[in-house]
């Protein structure tokens, strides 16, 4: 019998919801007495977090086909300091449509309730008040696919199910030009061409940033290639010009980063015409073969160079630029924490740096680990810098003359560290930036999302000042050259505008501390720690062995000295790590994958040749002190039930 389908030896009745207030319900505070005989789903996020923004996504077909006896309760649980700003949370839940209701929780009371460890976690309770299913991590989709209907069909069977509406009621909407703007990208007239984000199309407005000369898409969410009028765009993000004589050679002026259809589209200035250049709308390679998983830490299955641009899967691109070093277009992959390129003509899609591992760490291009980059820009001397906002960090990708490439940080410590704080580089802090510009000098402005702040970097003196403060949530930074005098652009997502801003004689210096990520600290033992990830294929699935162990878990500490042995990558979700005594604290990351199939089909027990094969995957982040009494043996859930 599959492990989905098992009955719990134990039941555990679901914790009570407890957080500072509710949005989305009409000012009716829930609790799961109230919605005793649907089956829930709390989805613990925080609006930062692309590997959330997914789940939401995912979740959507799930709420409409189950819509009277499934309640979805989203559990915001903030990783920074912003997000718990109540004010910043209605925004993103505008801005993201979310049509569930959602637990305001800043002080993370049913975070720690429900055990939490990972954005984003999923709890799924039966209509008895029961919890049935742990997911961490994005891609349960089809398992909760299987499980919901096993759900309906016991309950309605004892009689605890009740059908009927939910509990959520839809704000009054609200009429903008502009609707979370993301983006700006300065034509060669003067104009500008600006990523109406909210309203799923672009704007090509004035000179003055505000007249609106045309709009480019309907307006309506989807995926339409065409006519201005008609094509449809899902949250479109960057924009990238290219050279005028490589525009006339493919026939497309402009590359925009469609980002929740995981796709380039290029748009025909003169005509308005949209096209699909690259991604074939499927955030991973869910149908394209086994899904094993190599000591790389690459995907067996995910193969980029010679596919066909349009057969290629993204995950979320977020900003794109033109390297004219690389005759390159560079991609933001926020939902796989890497560089991309895509070459406009040859097609050719391409990981320029990143091996999609999440985190902070320096180093040759390939071997290097991003966070959610989500900025992108090319200085003079054809560097990239990227605004890579989970690490509150800007990095920087140089390419050698031998072909090689690194990345460097400029400011930013790790997945867990940020602030606001100028003075020397290495001291500064930034708090999820998600733009990124080059100034006249050669130093770099960069969008301090978080902060509500421009940032100036300077790499001659490796010193961070700041430009200006009191932007809404500012998601983009241009420098404007068409006057006088360069000025600054800065699209203000939460302000729905942009505004121009003069470039300041004397930068602020401006120390309000650096900060941490505050979440409770596990007390672990000093040496050996018996690491478990559970993980049980949905009903329906079966673990891809066919070329031999199909999972992998990857460990490592900050500090690295926390770790005295059992760090790294290889197979298999359980590991013996080795804690110094000597470290009283810190961090443990793990990354785990595992891949599973559809099947079998059959008697055999194999694996269909051209069965959907699924790659599930987590990082955690979990703080630990060292502690006398503190426990032996560590288990997270990737998919328990």
């Amino acid at each position: 019998m599959d492990s989905a389908t098992k009955t719990n030896p134990v039941r555990v009745r679901a914790s009570e919801l407890e957080g500072r207030g509710w949005l989305n319900t009409g000012g009716v505070e829930l609790s799961l007495e109230k919605l005793r005989g649907k089956i829930v789903i709390l989805d613990f996020w925080t609006f930062c977090c692309i590997n959330c923004l997914h789940v939401l996504d995912e979740l959507r077909p799930l709420e409409a086909e189950y819509k009277d006896v499934l309640v979805t309760v989203g559990v915001h649980s903030p990783k920074f300091e912003h997000e718990a700003d109540p004010v910043a949370l209605a925004a993103a839940v505008e801005r993201y449509d979310i049509t569930h209701p959602v637990l305001d929780d800043p002080e993370l009371v049913t975070w720690q309730a429900y055990s939490a460890r990972a954005w984003p976690t999923l709890v799924v309770v039966d209509p008895e008040g029961y919890i049935v299913a742990h997911l961490s991590g994005e891609g349960h989709a089809a398992g909760l696919a299987s499980l919901i209907p096993e759900l309906i069909a016991k309950h309605e069977a004892n009689g605890t199910l009740h059908r009927g509406d939910g509990p959520y009621v839809a704000p009054e909407p609200v009429a903008r030009d502009l609707r979370f703007p993301g983006k700006v990208l300065p034509l060669t007239d003067g104009n500008f061409l600006v990523s109406d984000t909210g309203h799923h199309r672009l704007v090509e407005t004035g000179p003055d940033l505000t007249t609106v000369v045309r709009t480019i898409g309907s307006g309506t969410k989807g995926f339409l290639d065409g006519s201005a009028q008609d094509a449809e765009f899902n949250e479109p993000q960057g924009l990238a010009l290219l050279p005028a004589e490589l525009a006339a050679e493919v026939g497309y002026d402009v590359v925009i980063a469609d980002s929740v259809n995981h796709r380039l589209r290029g748009i025909t200035l003169a005509t308005g015409e949209v096209r699909t250049l690259a991604g074939n709308g499927v955030q991973r390679l869910l149908d394209a073969g086994p899904a094993r998983v190599n000591d790389d830490g690459a995907a067996a299955s995910e193969t980029f160079l010679g596919t066909a641009p349009l057969e290629v899967a993204l995950s979320s691109p977020w900003d794109v630029a033109y390297s004219r070093v690389l005759d390159t277009v560079i991609i933001a992959m926020a939902g796989t924490h890497q560089i991309f390129g895509f070459a406009p003509a040859t097609g050719a899609v391409t990981v320029v740096a990143g091996n999609g591992l999440e985190g902070l760490l320096d180093g040759p291009a390939d071997q290097a680990w991003f966070a959610q980059p989500s900025g992108v820009t090319e200085d003079a001397k054809g560097n990239i810098w990227i605004a890579d906002s989970e690490t509150s960090a800007l990095r920087v990708l140089q390419f050698a003359a031998d072909g090689g490439a690194t990345v460097e940080t400029a400011i930013g410590e790790g997945l867990f560290d940020f602030g606001f704080r100028d003075g020397e580089a290495g001291q500064a802090r930034l708090q999820h930036p998600l733009g990124v510009a080059v100034l006249p000098d050669g130093s770099v402005a960069v969008a301090d999302t978080y902060n509500g702040a421009v940032r100036r970097y300077d790499p001659a003196t490796k010193t961070v000042s700041t430009l200006a403060r009191g932007l809404a949530e500012p998601s983009d930074v241009l420098l404007d050259e068409s006057g006088e005098v360069p000025l600054l652009i800065v699209v203000e997502a939460n302000r729905h505008q942009l505004v121009r801003l003069p470039l300041p004689k004397n930068a602020l210096q401006v120390d309000e501390g650096a900060a941490q990520t505050q979440r409770p600290k596990t007390p672990i033992a000093a040496g050996e720690l018996a690491l478990t990830i559970n993980f049980s294929a949905p009903t329906g699935q079966k673990l891809d062995d066919r070329w031999g162990d199909p999972t992998q878990l990857k460990v490592s500490s900050t500090p690295p000295e926390l770790l005295l042995s059992g760090e790294g990558t290889s197979i298999g979700l359980q590991r013996t790590l080795m804690l110094s005594p000597d470290v009283p604290e810190g961090v443990l990351h793990f990354t785990a994958r595992a891949a599973a199939c559809d099947g079998p089909d059959d008697a055999s027990g194999e694996i269909p040749d051209h069965a959907a094969c699924h790659l599930y995957q987590q990082d955690w982040g979990i703080p630990v002190v060292i502690s006398a009494d503190g426990v032996s043996e560590l288990a997270l859930d990737l998919r328990g039930l």
